[in-house]
């Protein structure tokens, strides 16, 4: 059975850094994708970032040049790193594993626990 485990998530004030970590256990990430999606207050569920398993990564618009999506191979697990975060970064994160990549949205994003591995989830809050 895939579990996912999410942490590193809390409270920064605007232009803070936070980094996210997700580890994965009966699975082996070097051959899955491994991606972010959040949750936003309006209820948006869109894919982050992801890395897939030829190392190829994806940022959406709002957050390309700020957040940086890394992995450790050794240790099964993957990190988000987010730099000069802003009020509109606030959401959940939930960290994403899948075989055949990633769908850029979901109408919700517990739509999500049908991929190969989907967390808890994590709160990040950024305030002005």
């Amino acid at each position: 059975e895939v579990q996912v485990v999410e942490s590193g998530g809390g409270s920064a004030q605007v232009g803070g850094s936070l980094r996210l970590s997700c580890t994965a256990s009966g699975l082996s990430t070097g051959v899955f994708d491994m991606g972010w999606y959040r949750q936003t207050p309006t209820n948006e569920c869109e894919l982050v970032s992801s890395i897939d398993t030829d190392g190829a990564i994806y940022y959406v618009d709002s957050v390309e040049g700020r957040f940086t999506i890394s992995q450790d191979i050794a240790k099964d697990t993957h990190y988000l790193s987010m730099n000069r975060l802003k009020v509109e970064d606030t959401a959940f994160y939930y960290c994403a594993i899948s075989e055949l990549g990633f769908p850029k949205k979901y109408p919700r994003c517990s739509i999500g626990r049908a991929l190969d591995g989907w967390g808890q989830g994590t709160p990040v809050t950024v305030s002005a």
